[in-house]
């Protein structure tokens, strides 16, 4: 598999980015749609100031994007990079699936034997019993 140093850089931007609980927040309240610093300041109890670096650090990890709406300057969510990012997690989550899956499936085989054999020595027993009356 071939690395790529920026791909590599961009996921660590985003995952430190989304480290932080106010930053996780925003990105949850711009999932319903586009807001302002303003309106994402809201339910916070610090500075627009500070939700305004908050922001800035969504942006350099790809995770938001600002326009320019008039006198707005409305904050949106870039579905591209957190697709990116569910990407990443989708490969590493279906490969540990399939890992559970082949354990799930050499219990089931393991389990099976027991009981076979369980079964057989079962069957020994009571067979010995017969002939010894």
């Amino acid at each position: 598999m071939i690395l790529d140093p920026s791909a590599d850089d961009r996921l660590d931007r985003a995952f430190m980015a989304l480290a932080d609980p106010v930053r996780r927040r925003i990105i949850a309240r711009l999932s319903r749609g586009p807001a302002t610093v303003n309106e994402l300041a809201e339910p916070f109890s610090i500075t627009k100031q500070a939700v305004s670096k908050h922001i800035q650090v969504l942006e350099h990890a790809g995770l938001v994007t600002r326009t320019r709406d008039a006198q707005r300057r409305p904050v949106h969510l870039d579905a591209a990079g957190l697709e990116a990012l569910t990407a990443w997690i989708d490969r590493y989550r279906l490969i540990h699936e399939q890992r559970f899956r082949n354990l799930d499936a050499l219990l089931a085989t393991h389990r099976d034997s027991q009981v076979a054999a369980s079964d057989a020595g079962a069957t020994a027993g009571t067979a010995e019993e017969a002939t010894e009356s």
